[in-house]
């Protein structure tokens, strides 16, 4: 009902106030039957707009001027306060095109809460608002069309009282165009059959850039890192973590915990469909500079069948988020190899632990949510958070380079660059001095570790002899044996902390008197098993500058930054200090300021009354009904538990009723007399004069279930007296009980 008065005000506004330049016009010929699309296509393509307006944005989250085919975008649509809207039109169109075939449309909304927005009854693929009312902002997901569509723009029309606003160019529209390829970057999806020929050899390299600087909101000062990256270079048929998927136990493991041993076993159990497995070492801390430890990389290959490569890393601590890629294509569409990779790396979510926040308490998701991409938006508290929806920032920067190529290639454009090689990965190859007449089965799967603990064992692997062609030539053995330990130990002796020297002091704190002054180093190399250094980074001492010397008076330090707010939802406090670094005697300044804070506001639960006393029993004999109520004291908001039921019935009864006769008509008349005679008797009663029953009030409430009530009240005599044996008596019943 809510759409179809928004498609009628639409209609009436355009016909009333733009008249001759705006007038919904015939279908042009060969446009579509129902012409709906069409008419507000027109409208926005020929329709008016004040020059200068700009209450009203359309943007798409981080503001990017072209598209990456298949990828999904937030679009929001804006109004600068005081400013409103009460209805909205979202389309997406191809450029160039007038709306008026489905062809012309492009991409794919998504609803994000329908009960804001909703998809046009008469224009499926535009969006419009669920309800007619006052709101500033709405936001729906779109997912870009594929490859080779060209450019595509994004259109919003505008309902404020009683003006439509169509804008052609300017705030309520947005071009983007298809992102330009670079030659030799990998395709946007991996192709079915790869054409490449040969092998290539490719070294990746993870730069973090997580760091207090770059990302300062509540930042973890404190074991931040990255944990190890772990990934492989596979086939199609094998999916390490893509968007829209869940979290193998693997893929939890690393996203929560930091461990890559599951993951690792999970690469490994896929057998022929993974060429390399991919590793490097954790970061202890997450960012250094790179004169103080060099960026982690790891070689990998890939070829015509195994050709895409997927990784991910958790930046720890924090609830289950993650970097990495998934289907990474090597492989071109002109039949080579990518020359190189560069991108910035933004955190997902892996959808197993609902926190908001670096340090927020466990807390798994059940059941397990989709693994995203995090946004600017998703929650206040979270350290990403921008109210105006800006991009994130990214968090590391991944470089993959081919190094090497193998084998005969098969490039239709020449490479830019001449990697072939002689051989590929020689000093990956295991030696193998097996004799040509023994026929051997591979090797099996490496078992399990003997030792649990960082004590040293061995594990073991097998293989069959199939068949010795010469018995005179000794055939090797069938079993190999590998030093091992517990999982988390390293083979290699650990490393200790390595120190710098102590920095120079720094200058005193006061130029006259008694001051402080510090010293600092650094941690050179951490541990190689990834755990802390113990050994502290800063000494501080008393400095003493000219002891017979005049305190300067009111010296202070700065203010240091705002506390967190004192409440997690609605209004509070927040706090900030400062230091006083010279004699209090001589000095008033406050060393602390109080100032309110406001967060999003607390939700309020409903309250409701007391019961009321049970009424009376409807029937004054047989089996009857009373009821009780209570009344609502004040309505859920800001979500709220809702009410609970207001009324409540049960049975009653006064006293059994007398037998029915046969003759169910003169049982009629017997009531009707037993009635009369019981109002009489108390008419006739000394003393006790009753007026006849009043007519029942209006109901309490127009749905949900309310009450009403009726009298009988009593008589006054002559003298206005009444006899103490008489009483009022009041009846109520329950009304309008259909749910609201």
């Amino acid at each position: 009902m809510g759409t179809l008065l928004l498609l009628i005000l639409h209609y009436y506004m355009l016909s009333s106030f733009v008249c001759d330049a705006t007038a919904f016009v015939e279908e042009p010929t060969g446009g579509r039957s129902d012409g709906y699309c069409g008419r507000i296509l027109r409208a926005q393509t020929h329709g008016t707009r004040r020059e200068g307006h700009h209450e009203f944005r359309l943007r798409v989250e981080g503001d990017p001027e072209t598209y990456q085919p298949g990828n999904t975008y937030r679009v929001i649509l804006l109004a600068t306060s005081p400013a409103y809207f009460r209805g909205f039109t979202l389309i997406a169109l191809k450029e160039g095109r007038e709306g008026t075939t489905d062809d012309d449309y492009t991409g794919q909304f998504q609803i994000i809460d329908d009960e804001d927005t909703q998809f046009m009854t008469n224009c499926a693929p535009a969006v419009t608002e669920s309800t007619p009312r006052r709101r500033t902002r709405i936001q729906v997901y779109w997912t870009a069309p594929t490859s080779g569509s060209g450019c595509v723009i994004l259109k919003a029309s505008i309902v404020q009282k009683k003006i439509i606003y169509f804008q052609e160019e300017g705030s309520l529209t947005i071009r983007l165009c298809e992102k330009a390829r670079v030659f030799g970057e990998s395709t946007p999806d991996p192709a079915l059959v790869c054409c490449a020929c040969g092998t290539a050899k490719y070294r990746l390299t993870f730069y973090g850039n997580w760091s207090e600087k770059v990302h300062p909101k509540d930042y973890p000062r404190r074991a931040n890192h990255w944990s190890a990256l772990i990934g492989a270079s596979h086939s199609r048929d094998y999916v390490l973590w893509e968007y829209g998927g869940y979290a193998s136990e693997g893929v939890r493991q690393v996203a929560e915990f930091g461990s890559p041993i599951k993951m690792e076993e999970e690469i490994r159990q896929k057998g022929d469909e993974v060429l390399t497995v991919i590793k490097t070492k954790a970061q202890w801390p997450a960012w250094q500079p790179l004169n103080m430890r060099a960026a982690p990389s790891a070689e990998f290959s890939v070829d015509q069948t195994r050709h895409l490569m997927s990784f991910l890393a958790m930046l720890g601590p924090s609830p289950d988020w993650n970097v990495g890629l998934s289907g990474e294509d090597l492989c071109t569409k002109d039949c080579g190899w990518v020359q190189r990779l560069e991108t910035e790396l933004i955190p997902w979510d892996a959808g197993t632990d609902s926190g908001i926040s670096y340090e927020s308490p466990n807390k798994p998701t059940t059941p397990q949510d989709k693994i995203r991409p995090l946004t600017s938006l998703d929650h206040p508290q979270s350290p990403f958070y921008d109210p105006e929806g800006g991009a994130i920032t990214p968090v590391a920067r991944l470089v993959v380079e081919r190094i090497a190529r193998k084998g005969e290639q098969c490039n239709v454009v020449p490479d830019s660059i001449d990697d072939i090689v002689a051989d590929i990965g020689q000093e990956e190859t295991e030696k193998d001095d097996t004799p040509e007449t023994c026929i051997y089965s591979g090797w099996s799967p490496w078992s399990a570790c003997s030792s649990a603990s960082c004590e040293k064992g061995r594990r073991m692997r097998q293989r069959m002899l199939k068949a010795q062609l010469d018995l005179s030539v000794p055939c090797p053995h069938t079993q190999d044996f590998q030093s091992c330990m517990g999982p988390g130990c390293s083979m290699q002796e650990p490393s200790t902390c390595m120190m710098s020297e102590w920095i120079s002091w720094s200058a005193c704190s006061v130029s006259c008197g008694m001051g402080m002054r510090s010293r600092e180093r650094y941690v050179k190399q951490y541990p190689e098993d990834g755990s802390l250094c113990q050994l502290n980074t800063e000494e501080i001492e008393k400095c003493v500058v000219n002891e017979e010397c005049y305190t300067i008076p009111c010296m202070l330090s700065p203010w240091s930054d705002w506390s967190e707010c004192s409440v997690t939802c609605g209004r509070g406090l927040r706090t900030r200090q400062r230091m006083l670094k010279s004699d209090p005697v001589q000095c008033n300044e406050e060393l602390e300021q109080t100032e309110k804070c406001m967060l999003p506001e607390c939700p309020i639960d409903c309250m409701v009354s007391e019961w009321s006393e049970w009424s009376e029993c409807n029937k004054s004999c047989g089996k009857g009904h009373t009821i009780r109520t209570r009344m609502i004291k004040l309505e859920p908001q800001f979500g709220g538990s809702a009410c609970p039921e207001t009324i409540q019935r049960k049975k009653c009864k006064i006293r059994k009723c007398r037998s029915k006769p046969k003759d169910e008509r003169s049982e009629g008349k017997r009531r009707r007399r037993g009635k009369q005679g019981r109002d009489a008797v108390l008419e006739e009663q000394p003393g006790c004069g009753m007026q006849p029953w009043t007519g029942w009030t209006d109901c309490t409430k127009a749905c949900g279930g309310g009450i009403q009530e009726r009298f009988m009240l009593k008589k006054k005599r002559a003298k206005g007296t009444v006899s103490a044996n008489c009483k009022d008596r009041k009846e109520i019943r329950a009304c309008n009980v259909n749910p609201c």
